[in-house]
């Protein structure tokens, strides 16, 4: 049902892109780990994006980065963060869009709440650091492993 967004994504990349570029310059993204009784993390699955992503998104004007991570976690998961998210890590993502960088939060406490994304997630879950999902985006394991696993931070997404 959602599959058309997929088709489309390609093509309004560059759109949004664009306008990117225009309001913000350089861009900075968030994404959150969150982890549940330190064997389980939360993945999140996009209606536009194939494949399981850490859950995150764009840093707004005027937003600190740990805000920004609070809110994208509690509308694409329905996460309520109950601690302040602590900064893992920062990346540059120059090989899907030039200028933009990603910060990476951990996150241990938190509740689950209701999802309030409109049409932008397709599925929500936690998965065993063992049994991770086989189409799991690139970054968002080597993200896992390099946390979970003490393995010292690469600078590319």
């Amino acid at each position: 049902m959602e599959d058309w967004k997929r088709l489309v994504e390609p093509y309004t990349r560059p759109l949004f892109f664009a306008h990117s570029r225009m309001t913000r310059g350089k861009t900075l993204g968030v994404r959150g780990l969150v982890v549940e009784d330190e064997r389980r993390v939360l993945l999140i699955e996009h209606t536009y994006l194939e494949g399981w992503w850490l859950p995150g998104g764009g840093v707004d004007a005027f937003e600190a980065a740990g805000d920004a991570v609070v809110r994208e976690l509690r509308e694409e998961a329905g996460i309520i963060a109950q601690e302040t998210p602590r900064l893992l890590s920062i990346h540059s993502n120059e090989r899907f869009f030039p200028g933009d960088h990603v910060l990476l939060y951990r996150i241990d406490r938190f509740e689950r709440g209701e999802l309030t994304s409109q049409g932008e997630i397709k599925n929500v879950d936690f998965f065993d650091i063992d049994a991770l999902p086989g189409n799991i985006n690139g970054g968002s394991l080597r993200r896992i492993q390099e946390a979970l696993q003490g393995l010292p931070p690469d600078p590319l997404w």
